[in-house]
């Protein structure tokens, strides 16, 4: 009988975390850096190990293509800088404790002037290690041609090998948001419907607090999918996803905020009212049936922002539609028994009407029309962006598409032509 045995966990987690983006930029490093390397031996007239070649391919390369061909050039740049400022230093004045010092000082200011913004250490730092290892011309132009062939390496490595799209796990990351807000908003409407302790619904306040923490994390995968859509030939229509997701987070955080205000709000009438019920018995039991409507609209309008695919964005769409016309029918019921609780009982009209008002937030913010818009206005921003910041660019798309229409112009007419002369 044929013994199994199992993997230990650390193997576990790690192969379920294959596709994550530490793990894949450990993966294209290391095979870049040992692409240059190879390269380097056969091309460095030096007889020491060409390491700088390496070491460019690791400061090069990165997750995304784009962070790749827009920090690759800065830090070529601060590079190279630095081997320059280290050859003048070892053919003038070699290595002591005060040339060190005009070393840093040079180096530094080099970069500013070379204008390799977040990079300017890494000029300095070049130099310094050049400098160590390095006391003739011709060794310090060797290292000037490593660092150019770990440079074309890394770039290579990302233009030939295009680095996968991390849409999907920014996706994840807004759909595990909604389910969090979903679960918030659900134990909150329970609560909300009987007697609710002040330190209770103060404890909601906190975990609502909490959820800002869970969009800090949601927002920097997204910019990481948003790096990745960018110059990837793999991707046809970045800007639309960019967009959409974005907008999608903006939704969804601005949700959260009014959650939070939300629960705020009846964390000051659990303590004016203490130890009363918020609501009346009938008017508490809707607003859990509304914020459970609204809590399930939250989780369909995370699966429309993250769904691409034509069939099932509209489905999602109409889904999303079908619970938020709902829940406007229930808001509206909630309306009319807060107004009547008012009449009876005018303590507290504040903090009432103040619940109806960010429960309408929260589905305007939502709202189909509203989103539909909001997408075309970004879309026009960052088209208007585009042509200012290269209307070059502008100028040849229009070009391309009037030749495109004149071409399918022409085709038609060369069509009906035949056609007649056939018949």
């Amino acid at each position: 009988m044929r013994v199994v045995r199992e993997l230990p966990e650390p193997l576990v987690r790690m192969a379920r975390r294959h596709n994550e983006p530490l793990v894949v930029q450990a993966v294209r490093s290391t095979a870049a850096a040992t692409i240059a390397y190879v390269i380097a031996l056969h091309l460095s007239p030096e007889d020491a190990p060409p390491l700088t070649a390496p070491l460019t391919a690791l400061l090069v390369v990165q997750v995304t293509l784009y962070a790749t061909l827009t920090n690759g050039i800065r830090r070529v740049n601060s590079v190279v800088a630095g081997v320059l400022v280290a050859i003048a230093f070892s053919l003038l004045v070699g290595l002591t404790w005060w040339s060190l010092a005009l070393l840093i000082v040079a180096s530094l200011a080099v970069g500013h002037l070379v204008r390799v913004d977040e990079y300017v250490p890494e000029v300095a730092i070049s130099a310094m290690l050049v400098l160590g290892v390095t006391a003739v011309g011709d060794t310090a132009w060797a290292r000037v041609l490593e660092t150019l062939i770990g440079a074309v390496v890394g770039m290579a490595v990302n233009v030939l090998l295009p680095p996968p799209v991390w849409v999907g796990e920014a996706g994840e990351s807004i759909e595990d948001l909604a389910r969090r807000v979903r679960q918030l908003m659900l134990r909150i409407g329970e609560e909300a419907s009987g007697r609710t302790p002040h330190a209770r619904a103060a404890a909601r306040l906190h975990e609502a607090r909490r959820l800002d923490h869970d969009i800090v994390g949601v927002d920097a995968a997204l910019r990481q999918a948003e790096d990745s859509l960018r110059l990837n030939p793999r991707v046809r229509e970045g800007l639309l996803y960019r967009i959409v997701l974005r907008t999608g987070l903006d939704t969804l955080e601005i949700c959260t905020v009014v959650l939070r205000v939300l629960a705020r709000t009846l964390t000051d009438l659990a303590k004016e009212r203490e130890p009363e019920p918020l609501f009346r018995e009938e008017t508490g039991a809707v607003l859990e049936q509304l914020l459970s409507e609204i809590a399930d609209a939250v989780v369909s309008f995370a699966v429309l922002v993250t769904t691409h695919v034509s069939v099932s964005a509209e489905s999602a769409e109409a889904r999303l539609t079908a619970e938020l016309r709902q829940a406007g029918t229930t808001r509206d019921k909630l309306a009319a028994l807060l107004l009547e609780d008012v009449r009876e009982d005018a303590e507290q009209w504040q903090l009432r009407g103040a619940v109806l008002t960010e429960v309408n937030r929260i589905l305007d913010e939502m709202d189909t029309e509203h989103r539909s818009r909001r997408l075309l206005e970004e879309l026009d921003r960052c088209a208007t962006e585009q042509r200012e910041r290269m209307p070059w660019l502008a100028s040849l798309r229009e070009r391309r598409r009037l030749l495109r229409r004149k071409w399918l112009g022409r085709l038609r007419r060369n069509r009906a032509t035949g056609g007649r002369r056939s018949s």
